[in-house]
């Protein structure tokens, strides 16, 4: 059985967000689209408590774009985003959740961020996505979403060492790029690893 892990399609990350994803948007009809084409479907959600140590604002004098050592790893600092419960951490409205089988809340802790839908940046607690995907002996993956160079990147790294089979929807995702290349050496990364890099048209 193959299983299709639609990475946070979340608002903050879309267009007008508070950490928006350059056409962000247009990802998610495809996100509808595909879920046909799979016997299994789970999402992830970024999921901050509000003071999480990621967050620019919650250290003073810093600003988004800054890098700091947080909980002994080098940590980004973004804008506020993604808080739990709040309306910019739902779904995206256009987003179909209907044949999701399970939702994975990650970045839950506060000094720690996790963009990877397995693990934290540290790898020191896991999601549960791991264990939820061996239960039922999926050894292939398919992962589309937000943001390319940040949480899809990172998942397919930690996906391939854990010996999973990993196919990457590229057209399935966009990036951030706050860097300029971070996209295309995002998918060098992955081609590293043994990512597969596919089209939707090529399922």
């Amino acid at each position: 059985m193959n299983a299709l892990i639609l990475v946070d399609l979340q608002n903050d990350f879309l267009p007008g967000g508070a950490l928006a994803v350059p056409h962000g948007d247009e990802v998610v009809p495809l996100a509808n689209e595909l879920q046909q084409k799979f016997e299994l479907v789970v999402a992830t959600q970024d999921w901050h408590p509000f003071d999480h140590g990621s967050f620019a604002v919650n250290h003073p004098g810093k600003k988004p774009g800054d890098r700091i050592i947080l909980d002994g790893i080098e940590q980004i600092l973004w804008p506020v985003h993604c808080v739990q419960h709040s309306q910019g951490a739902e779904f995206a409205p256009l987003f179909d959740t209907s044949r999701i089988a399970h939702i994975f809340h990650k970045g839950t802790e506060r000094n720690i961020d996790s963009y990877s839908t397995f693990f934290d940046n540290a790898h020191r607690r896991h999601t549960g996505l791991a264990h939820y995907l061996e239960k039922r002996g999926i050894k292939n993956i398919y992962l589309m979403g937000l943001a390319l160079d940040y949480c899809v990147k990172y998942s397919t790294l930690d996906a391939s060492h854990l010996g999973l089979n990993t196919y990457v929807l590229v057209d399935g995702c966009r990036g951030i790029e706050l860097e300029p290349g971070d996209i295309d050496r995002a998918l060098d990364e992955m081609r590293r690893v043994g990512a597969v890099l596919l089209k939707s048209s090529d399922l």
